[in-house]
């Protein structure tokens, strides 16, 4: 596939998948200027994540810490500004060091040595580090995330940090069940942020909820960030190519 080729293909899909966010925002009687399009870039590699960036697309998720760092410091993409790297899949404790300083924001705090962790990477590196804490709102035995009620001690440890600035909670719809499940558990994310705001009085602006094949869904249910990933690379052959 030529250079050429692979631009005209991420444009269109990247204009169609933002035209879907406006749509599901209209529907919501939200504005889609609210919504924060992340670019799961996991799938390709950094020439095909550098024409999204220049098709206008600055907020990426990598969902492996190696790949985030390889990303931020390829010569392909490292001259490129302002890219927001967000970390979506699992951070274990002993890569905190290496993200944290690369990282806009972790979506996938999970535990409260993790937050530990980030805490101390971020103060190593001399910043306050956004996260939000990943809840598993679906029970599924394989997904990573707190149970709902972990939630509230895990917030009250974050506002004990200097390092950690915790600005709201993640989740994944669950596997079975499609588009109707997936909405029953992102209602159920905000409906736990809500009640965590009311119980300790922090502000909680994020819910990070919502891919490719459920993030209409999650911005009726109040979704500020959607990660996508399959409908930004449709099309771009092969898309997989990491």
């Amino acid at each position: 596939m030529g250079e050429d080729q692979l631009r005209a293909i991420v444009r269109r899909n990247l204009e169609r998948v933002r035209a879907e966010v406006a749509n599901a925002a209209a529907e919501a009687g939200r504005d889609a200027a609210e919504i924060t399009l992340v670019g799961v870039s996991k799938y390709v590699d950094a020439t095909a994540t550098a024409v999204l960036v220049d098709a206008g697309l600055c907020d990426l998720g990598e969902a492996r810490p190696q790949q985030l760092w390889d990303k931020a410091s390829d010569p392909r993409l490292a001259p490129m500004a302002p890219v927001r790297w967000h970390l979506i899949g699992h951070l274990q404790r002993n890569k905190a060091d290496r993200t944290v300083p690369l990282a806009a924001l972790v979506h996938s705090v999970d535990s409260g040595r993790l937050l530990a962790a980030v805490d101390k990477a971020a103060a190593a590196a001399g910043k306050r580090q956004a996260v939000l804490l990943e809840i598993n709102c679906s029970g599924d035995s394989e997904k990573y995330g707190l149970a709902p009620a972990e939630a509230i001690d895990l917030v009250e440890q974050a506002g004990g940090m200097a390092g950690v600035s915790l600005q709201g909670l993640m989740t994944m719809g669950a596997r079975e069940g499609g588009t109707t499940v997936a909405r029953r558990n992102f209602a159920d994310l905000r409906e736990l942020r809500d009640n965590l705001v009311s119980e300790s009085g922090v502000t909680l602006p994020i819910l990070s909820m919502g891919m490719s094949g459920d993030f209409r869904e999650a911005i009726l249910e109040g979704a500020t960030h959607v990660r996508i990933g399959s409908a930004l690379w449709t099309g771009v052959d092969p898309w997989s190519r990491q």
